[in-house]
């Protein structure tokens, strides 16, 4: 009858199939005050790995199953899933089961598993659900070969090879501890006969109630349990501990360090180059040396970046070299350099052709295209025109005594000496000049030359000639 059914439902290309994700757990080995959940891998959430992996399976949002902390893991979320709340958190089972009143009815198929996996790949998640289709029987599970147990249950089979049920370590006899198949926690379930053994299932000595149990169930009603084993390791890798969350990191590094690589990216030592998986790298680009590439970063073509740099949340288009410094919140066009040692802050936008020079600092400001900014400079909340000069040691005081921030423009062509103070707010027209260690406390016409402290005009073009102004 059951094949009837299956075939039925293949013919008329009907399989519904949800998905849902396991997170109300509090992690307490993690020892934090963090959902486990929330924990970052890769610049990400480990959250936001799961709510990909399930809509790209189902090709709609999945159902989480929320707990501790559930405010923040929902805040997490979004509206990328439907949530579920576990309230008290009775196990995976207990988990599943409070499911039943948004899933009863509305799937053939419920493909399970834990927000803590989150290397787990749409392919082998595939392959569970693909073994379900095809099996007769209620569940299909995926297992792994290892020797390091990792904390899974022993996957018991009979002596035909058929798995009879789900052993923990804690409950394991000396004989089922050698035994190196595990069941790493991911499930699919046909949902006609999922509902009422979860109703069924009794609790543990500890109160709480598994989904293992379940596996035992099905075996007990002659029914078969389909199996996937994957070979990928780092695919089970399940985070409990922070040392497992460093050793998922170090295989989502290799993971994504190689895609890049096969796609015309240059990595000098991959192995200390840190890129989180949100990054976008052109061809030809070079990373040096111990350079993070974080959050939503952008990269263009032909850069070279690093050695020692960090890039946040930034845009780099073509032809930029960084070099030892810090960029976050930062916009770079075609051909920019900076560094060794600069720093651009939240709101900095350097137009074509730019140049920071070492220990130079921007923040919120357009520099205009082959502006020249050099090093010991600060420029903070300024508008520079192109081609505008900024020499050594020259800042911009942005901070008033109203305690307000306010704005420097300057013009095109200008030239500002070295260890110029620009007190804010203040306009300089283009092509300006001030003299080496002027304080400009007033706003400078076009074409003005301007010294001393506190800065004064001492001559300005009039008809192509200089005349001197005694002021």
């Amino acid at each position: 009858m059951l094949r009837h059914f299956m075939f039925d439902i293949l013919s008329n290309m009907s399989i519904k199939t949800a998905s849902v994700i396991l997170a109300a757990g509090k992690g307490a080995r993690m020892r934090s005050n963090i959902p486990k959940v929330l924990h970052t891998l890769g610049g990400r959430p480990l959250m936001e790995y799961a709510l990909d992996l399930g809509f790209d399976i189902c090709n709609k949002p999945p159902i989480v199953v929320v707990g501790f902390e559930s405010e923040k893991v929902q805040e997490c979320i979004g509206n990328r899933a439907k949530i579920v709340l576990q309230e008290p958190q009775l196990g995976t089972g207990h988990a599943l089961h409070q499911t039943a009143g948004v899933l009863r009815g509305q799937a053939d198929m419920i493909v399970v598993w834990a927000a803590d996996m989150p290397l787990l790949s749409k392919e082998t998640l595939q392959s569970v659900v693909n073994c379900q289709i095809e099996n007769e029987g209620p569940i299909s599970i995926v297992t792994a070969i290892s020797n390091n147990d990792r904390g899974f249950g022993k996957v018991i089979r009979s002596e035909l090879g058929e798995v009879q049920a789900i052993v923990e370590k804690s409950d394991a006899t000396a004989e089922q501890l050698s035994i190196n198949e595990l069941n790493v926690g991911v499930y699919c379930f046909r949902s006609l006969w999922l509902w009422d053994e979860l109703s069924a299932l009794k609790p543990s000595a500890n109160g709480e109630y598994y989904l293992t149990d379940l596996i035992k169930s099905a075996s007990s009603q002659d029914e078969k349990i389909g199996v996937v084993t994957t070979n990928a390791v780092d695919e089970i890798i399940g985070i409990n501990t922070r040392v497992h969350l460093a050793e998922a990191e170090t295989a989502l590094r290799t993971r994504i360090n190689n895609r890049w690589m096969e796609r015309g990216v240059t990595l000098i030592d991959p192995a200390n180059t840190y890129i989180d998986s949100n990054v976008e790298i052109g061809l030809d680009t070079i990373v040096l040396p111990n350079t993070h590439l974080q959050g939503n970063t952008v990269v263009g073509s032909e850069c070279t970046i690093g050695p020692n740099s960090t890039i946040r949340h930034s845009v780099i288009n073509d032809r930029c070299k960084i070099e030892s410094s810090v960029v976050e919140h930062a916009t770079l066009g075609n051909d920019v350099d900076v560094g060794p040692f600069g720093h651009l802050r939240a709101g900095a936008h350097l137009d074509n052709g730019v140049h920071v020079g070492n220990f130079g600092e921007v923040k919120n400001s357009y520099l205009g295209p082959d502006v020249k900014m050099g090093h010991f400079s600060y420029v903070g909340d300024a508008t520079i025109g192109a081609r505008t000069n900024i020499g050594a040691g020259a800042i911009t005081c942005n901070y008033g005594m109203d305690k307000n921030k306010h704005r420097t423009e300057i013009g095109e062509d200008v030239f500002i000496g070295s260890d110029t103070m620009l007190v804010a707010p203040l306009h300089i027209g283009s092509r300006v000049r001030t003299g080496a260690g002027s304080v400009v406390t007033k706003d400078l016409p076009d074409d003005s030359l301007a010294v001393g402290v506190p800065a004064r005009i001492i001559s300005r073009a009039v008809d192509d000639d200089i005349q001197l102004k005694d002021e």
